[in-house]
């Protein structure tokens, strides 16, 4: 017979090609080799691994860089899914992310097939493929949903989220929660214990296969921008993706950085740079700022070094809002352009199509033209006190290349896909709401990871810009440490616990809550701890030994000592609140007219008082004043130095409005012209101080009295330290040395040991707590059994639905009947008290709408008073306590819910527009959630009402 060739082969046999094709298929899995053929590139290994893994059945943890494609690994699912039959959820930390990816795919799989819900926002929810929030996933987890059945696939994105502090635990409870049968597939940054999150991931869920890729498939090259050049961070012969330990610094930047320090002086903690409050831009002029001359160089000077290089679009990332519209506005002073004429015609298009919505009367309150304008010449702001339809559209732009520079805060590196080429950051230091912190090398992986565009540049490019006290060590650390770890922070609340309760009862609760990942860690690190604690013990003991006196008992002696010290701290504290309460004084009593005179540095200054400030605050009176250089402030304590005087009055023409310009001059010019006639004003120093009572006088003499009984007792206590035989001892310094050494080990000592008694079963622990805390207040019984098993009340089930923070509080001034008799904007701006925080730069009092005797104050008295009483119980039960209230919110949500416009709402508050809408869909998602929660028919009625009083204007503007 002959031998067979492809003429004569027969048709049904296939070819060795064809079955080497067969093969890889089998080995690679039918359905990944379908969704290659859907994607327009290639999958990289890490890609293939962990897509392979999801095919054979296992649940995967895929932690790689930022860009590096994670996210088809959570799409190959949704086609699993769609493939398969079943079900799949996509879950985001934030709103934004889930509107994003839903658009994703929606554009690949179509609107009927995919459906999107982020709590405030519902669109096709019993779709095969449904894009959530992770807090919504969790909900219906804890009710039961219908919507769960048939569902195979569950994506994580971000999943490294879950160390946040306040919304972390909800990802750790959905792990936890979910039914065996559903493949969970978790996406996460590159963190340095991936695998340790893998193993506890293989303990709850079962087989889980790590993959982890620390390669960035666009590499990072490492920049300072430093007196107008741009110079590389690194020596020539470092490979910026690879540079090791301690990589040598590029020898032309560390001159460039020596010659600054010459031409400008060392390094000044007081000195002032952009994004710090108040900084008013060194270096303004064109020429010397595009010399990239001062202190530090002027944001538009950054811009047009990376327009010049090549190097746009950037992201600049400023720590600060105030910093990020600043930036903004100096580029538009400079006559930034970055966009063709084509460009501006399309970006007004886009921002029109966008903004149709917006009703005209709130254009100008939102800055609406100054933010049009910005786009056209191709630069944006983007952080949390935008409007979101703002924010989306400034992500829109960018991601179409139409806007060149962003200036944004830390939010943006939350999972928003916005790549740039460079990436540029003002500064290494950051405030984190109580300091000015540096920011770790996981944030600066984070923050730098969106420079470079797969598929577009060939390089990304991270730009540090010179400052005072840059270190470029320091920066080579970060930059060169790319991982960081994943820390739980899980914590029971009090939903979990009545739904965990009714679901398994306490006894299990108690086991699924010690499989959680901070339960898991903890049990981990003990061993750690107690070594810690040993090495402590030993050198306790040779401190104690060193600090020793043949005399007498020392530590004796260093307790005299301490107390000696510690009292006369307080002394000091208690002077200086004396003073302060002071100079709080002469703001006291003022009425409108009063002329004051403040001193500013070694001279005086002279304001008018336009609104005395109504009743003094914590900090003291704030009354709002005018200066001879018109502009109106409030003046606080630290404004006034040692004091203010009145020294005269002026006559304030009634229905005065210092939002008038006009008015602001005329006054400004009569204070000005009394101030140099000396009409009406009191020539010289002496008394006086405000209409308070008293004066300073009276508060000295008291702080006197009281300074005389604590000199007494520091007197009595260094007459016992003298009286003591280890006073006389020539070597007593020395062993004060190691006696101090001592009580500082001890104190940590102490603390550890402590630390390792709670770690075993610490979660379970704080679990049982709690459970006191509802069955004392009746949200858990007992069953009635021998053993008093405990089981959720009538109370405790209307708790279930309450999945805020705050969830507890909610529930008590349903039960306790608080909010029962308010209308529908009241409720709102009730809600309000329990979701709100003001930011740390947000000053003056609430006021409460019908004031503090009218119905909404008496309920605002009563929500106080439930959240003061539950305090003391969590106090009482060693918990931590519930956030206190806030009525900053009250005024405004009370407006807006009453049909108010957006300018009556935020005139004359620090509220910034995007805040105010933000705050308000989390009035609306406690409100929507009381509307099913409450027991009384009339409070949900009246929850329904308020949704839909705030849910109007700029708060309904859909994100979808």
């Amino acid at each position: 017979m002959a031998p067979r060739t492809p003429s004569n082969r027969p048709s049904d046999e296939p070819s060795p090609a064809e079955r080497y094709a067969a093969s890889r298929r089998r080995a690679a899995g039918v359905r990944l080799e379908e969704f290659r053929d859907l994607l327009p590139f290639p999958l990289d290994e890490f890609q293939v691994e962990a897509c392979a893994a999801l095919e054979r059945g296992s649940g995967v943890l895929v932690a790689a860089p930022t860009g590096a494609g994670k996210t088809v690994v959570g799409e190959f699912a949704v086609h699993l899914a769609l493939e398969t039959g079943r079900k799949a959820f996509y879950t985001t930390p934030i709103k934004a992310l889930s509107n994003q990816k839903y658009g994703d795919l929606v554009r690949r799989y179509g609107p009927e097939r995919v459906g999107l819900l982020t709590g405030d926002t519902t669109v096709n929810g019993e779709a095969p493929v449904v894009v959530m929030t992770t807090e919504v996933l969790r909900n219906m987890l804890y009710a039961g949903s219908s919507t769960l059945s048939g569902l195979g696939y569950v994506v994580m994105d971000e999943v490294h989220y879950l160390a946040d502090r306040f919304r972390g635990p909800v990802w750790e409870e959905v792990i936890i929660h979910l039914p065996d049968d559903v493949q969970l597939v978790s996406l996460s940054a590159t963190v340095s214990n991936a695998e340790e999150f893998g193993d506890w991931l293989a303990t709850v869920r079962g087989d889980t296969q790590v993959v982890v890729s620390e390669h960035r498939p666009v590499p990072l090259g490492q920049h300072v921008y430093a007196r107008g050049d741009l110079a590389d961070l690194y020596a020539g012969h470092v490979d910026p993706t690879d540079p090791g330990v301690d990589p040598p610094i590029n020898p032309e930047l560390m001159h460039l950085l020596r010659r600054r320090e010459r031409l400008d002086g060392p390094p000044s903690r007081g000195r002032r740079g952009p994004g710090d409050r108040g900084y008013r831009g060194a270096g303004g002029g064109p020429g010397g700022a595009r010399r990239g001359g001062g202190r530090s160089a002027s944001r538009f000077a950054v811009v047009d070094a990376l327009d010049a290089e090549g190097l746009l679009p950037a992201i600049v990332f400023i720590f600060s809002r105030a910093g990020c519209d600043g930036a903004v506005q100096q580029c538009l002073a400079a006559g930034v352009r970055l966009t063709s004429p084509a460009e501006q015609a399309q970006i007004r298009q886009v921002v029109e199509e966008r903004c149709a919505s917006v009703p005209p009367e709130d254009l100008d309150v939102l800055g609406y033209w100054q933010f049009a304008e910005a786009l056209t010449r191709g630069v944006a702001s983007h952080h949390a006190g935008m409007l979101p339809l703002f924010k989306e559209t400034v992500e829109d732009l960018f991601s179409r290349g139409l806007v060149k520079v962003v200036f944004a805060t830390e939010t943006l590196a939350l999972g928003i896909n916005m790549p740039a080429r460079s990436v540029v950051l003002e500064k290494l230091v950051k405030w984190d709401g109580s300091n000015h912190v540096d920011i770790t090398p996981g944030e600066y992986t984070q923050l730098t990871g969106r420079a470079g565009r797969r598929g577009i540049d060939t390089e990304g490019h991270a730009v540090v810009v010179d400052h005072p006290g840059l270190d470029p060590l320091a920066l080579a650390g970060l930059a060169s440490k790319r991982l960081y770890p994943l820390r739980s922070s899980f914590r029971p609340t009090y939903n979990m616990a009545v739904n965990l309760v009714a679901q398994v009862g306490r006894e299990r609760a108690r086991e699924v809550l010690e499989t959680s990942f901070a339960q898991f860690q903890a049990d981990r690190g003990v061993v750690g701890l107690a070594r810690q604690a040993q090495a402590h013990a030993e050198a306790l003991e040779g401190y104690a030994r060193a600090m020793t006196c043949h005399l007498g008992d020392f530590s004796e002696y260093a307790a005299l000592r301490r107390q000696i010290s510690d009292l006369e701290r307080e002394q000091s504290r208690a002077a200086a609140s004396a003073r302060r309460a002071d100079v709080a004084r002469t703001l006291e009593g003022l009425r409108v007219g009063d002329v004051l005179e403040v001193p500013v540095g070694r001279r005086t200054a002279h304001v008018v008082v336009i609104d005395p400030g109504g009743k003094p605050g914590f900090d003291g009176p704030r009354p709002t004043v005018l200066g001879v250089d018109r502009q109106v402030r409030r003046l606080t304590v630290a404004d006034v130095g040692t004091g203010a005087r009145t020294v005269g009055r002026l006559r304030v023409p009634a229905g005065f409005n210092g939002r008038v310009p006009a008015a602001r001059r005329d006054l400004a010019a009569a204070l000005r012209a009394a101030v140099e006639h000396g009409d009406g004003i009191v020539a010289g120093g002496g008394g006086g101080g405000g209409r308070g009572a008293g004066g300073p006088r009276g508060g000295r003499r008291r702080a006197q009295a009281t300074a005389a009984q604590d000199d007494a007792q520091v007197a009595a206590l260094r007459r016992r330290l003298r009286a003591h035989p280890c006073h006389a001892c020539p070597d007593r310094e020395d062993h004060a040395r190691w006696a101090d050494r001592w009580r500082r080990l001890k104190s940590e000592h102490d603390a550890l040991v402590t630390r390792i008694a709670g770690r075993t079963g610490s979660i379970a622990a704080v679990f049982d707590r709690i459970c006191d805390v509802l069955a004392e207040l009746g949200y858990l019984e007992s069953d009635g059994s021998p053993a008093a098993a405990l089981r959720v009340s009538t109370a405790g089930q209307w708790l279930r639905r309450l999945y805020a923070e705050n969830d507890l509080l909610l529930a008590e001034c349903l039960r306790r009947g608080v909010w029962d008799e308010l209308d529908a904007p009241a409720l709102a701006a009730a809600v309000s008290t329990v979701v709100y925080q003001s930011r740390r730069d947000e000053h003056g009092e609430p006021r409460v709408p019908g004031g503090p005797q009218g119905r909404l104050g008496r309920a605002l008295d009563e929500t106080v008073r439930a959240w003061s009483e539950l305090d003391d119980l969590e106090q009482a039960h060693g918990l931590s306590t519930t956030a206190p209230l806030d009525l900053g919110l009250v005024e405004a949500i009370h407006r807006w819910a009453a049909g108010r416009s957006l300018d009556a709402v935020l005139r004359g508050s620090e509220l910034a527009a995007g805040d105010f809408v933000r705050w308000c869909k989390q009035v609306i998602d406690v409100l929507d959630q009381l509307s099913k929660a409450a027991p009384q028919e009339r409070v949900r009625t009246t929850a329904d009402k308020a949704v839909d009083a705030l849910r109007r204007g700029v708060v309904a503007y859909s994100s979808v």
